[in-house]
């Protein structure tokens, strides 16, 4: 069993394991929509210091983006330019690991699964699809988001394609 872990600061006793539950419970109701003064008054806790959390843990301002693509050759690459923009949300796949999504389930499953990715897509406010265009026309019927389409070829794509991930550097520059 680990001790917690305390600061002496003078004649104060800080719990590191306190201050991170508080930090915790303060993004959690941040990210439910309560207000900075909403959760401070619910809290007990000041409101600048909210504030001044938000700014210390901040990786990224503005729309909520989510990157879709497949199939990818550099399907690696591609995710470590997605890491290294913050984003929320991507799914980027290479044929093998596409296919792998659908092999071994049931009809109901798969569909299951295909649902909560649409629920899940439609919390984004701009979504980026590295795909052929049939899947960009069906996310288009499908989702009420903003997408850009970043063609890879007509459908079927039945083999991984490289993709320039400076293409999507240039995009998500000009988006963020």
């Amino acid at each position: 069993m680990q001790s917690e872990r305390l600061f002496r600061i003078g004649n104060k006793l800080v719990s590191l394991e306190k201050t991170f539950h508080v930090t915790e419970k303060v993004l959690e109701l941040r990210e439910q929509g309560y207000s900075q003064q909403e959760t401070s008054d619910r809290l007990k806790i000041d409101r600048s210091f909210i504030s001044r959390l938000e700014t210390v843990g901040e990786i990224r301002k503005g729309n909520r983006i989510a990157v879709i693509g497949f199939p990818l050759a550099n399907s690696k690459a591609v995710m470590e330019v997605c890491s290294a923009y913050g984003l929320e949300y991507y799914l980027i796949l290479n044929n093998n690991e596409r296919w792998e999504m659908v092999q071994d389930k049931q009809a109901l499953d798969f569909f299951n699964s295909m649902l909560e990715l649409l629920t899940q897509l439609r919390k984004f406010d701009l979504l980026v699809m590295i795909t052929s265009q049939k899947w960009y026309h069906l996310a288009e019927a499908l989702l009420d988001i903003q997408i850009i389409h970043l063609d890879l070829g007509p459908t079927p794509i039945e083999e991984d394609c490289l993709f320039e991930q400076k293409r999507l550097e240039t995009i998500l520059d000009q988006i963020i």
